[in-house]
């Protein structure tokens, strides 16, 4: 029997995220793996449970789906991810899907949930900052990659194709 792979998607839900997302259970997710989508709020973010949410176990999925649950935490309710975790979980056969969120500096939270949820690989959206915006912001994916400690997938998002005219 093949081991049971843990793999993290870092989820903010843009399109490079869902991008990631769909990447990760197209190529990685294989039958009983188990999917993380992590999240990271803004460290100024202040929900009523942040502590207790901080500290607790994973989310299932069934309660991702709940209003009540997205809005207590900050997390948004959203439909095209749920929908692919859905699908994941009944084509891929018994794969598990849960979520963690964090509080803080992703660079850092998503290197730190590494080592705190045993994941096997990570999967993170370029958001293609360019050059001089990644050098001032700081890249979130090269952090990673130069950081965690495991294997980590950057999936690039769409680029306009430029047309030769």
């Amino acid at each position: 029997m093949a081991n049971t792979h843990i793999v993290g998607v870092a989820m903010d839900f843009s399109p490079t995220s869902k991008l990631a997302l769909r990447w990760a259970v197209d190529n990685l997710i294989n039958k009983n793996d188990q999917i993380i989508i992590i999240n990271v709020q803004p460290p100024s973010a202040d929900h009523t449970r942040k502590e207790l949410f901080e500290s607790t176990a994973l989310v299932p999925l069934e309660e991702l789906r709940e209003i009540n649950f997205t809005k207590q935490y900050g997390i948004a309710r959203d439909p095209e991810v749920i929908d692919i975790l859905e699908t994941a979980s009944k084509t891929k056969g018994q794969v598990k899907a849960v979520a963690k969120v964090y509080w803080g500096d992703p660079r850092e939270k998503l290197c730190n949930a590494v080592e705190d949820l045993h994941l096997n690989s990570l999967v993170v959206g370029s958001r293609g900052l360019g050059t001089i915006k990644s050098v001032l912001l700081g890249s979130v994916s090269k952090h990673v990659v130069t950081n965690a400690s495991c294997p980590v997938t950057v999936v690039k998002g769409t680029q306009p194709s430029k047309s030769r005219h």
